[in-house]
């Protein structure tokens, strides 16, 4: 087939607007790529270190429940978030771990890891969740 010279100026228009667009579409991946590879700012009571868990609960024991609570959210949050097929059966309040044994779970964790922030505390309580439900 042989092109005029309008019908390869029109292709080389073509050409360049489809390069364009793959140099557009490119960059737009490239920088959804850096934005998951950033870290996650975590907000909330549950952002809270450790150490100033324990402090809070030592001065007002009421206020595991607001911190439970926040867990709670996280968890359901990593649930919602997950891929499907993965932990789609998890039970956040099952029978053979309490609600109870939960907040307790979650005040030792800190007890025992002072250095670390109540969301590992949470992050660790749906890990022991998850490996009870399998």
């Amino acid at each position: 087939m042989i092109f005029d010279d309008q019908q390869l100026i029109f292709l080389d228009k073509k050409m360049k607007y489809f390069i364009f667009n793959i140099y557009v579409a490119a960059s737009i991946c490239i920088n959804i790529s850096h934005a998951h590879s950033e870290t996650v700012k975590i907000v909330g009571l549950g952002a809270s270190t450790c150490v100033r868990f324990n402090l809070d609960v030592r001065e007002t024991p009421a206020i595991q429940r607001d911190y439970f609570a926040w867990a709670q959210g996280f968890m359901s949050g990593a649930l919602i978030r997950a891929p499907q097929g993965v932990d789609e059966d998890l039970d956040l309040s099952p029978p053979y771990f309490s609600l109870q044994q939960q907040v307790e779970f979650l005040r030792d964790f800190c007890e025992k890891n002072p250095n670390q922030d109540y969301m590992d505390a949470a992050h660790a309580l749906y890990r022991r969740l998850r490996k009870s439900s399998t």
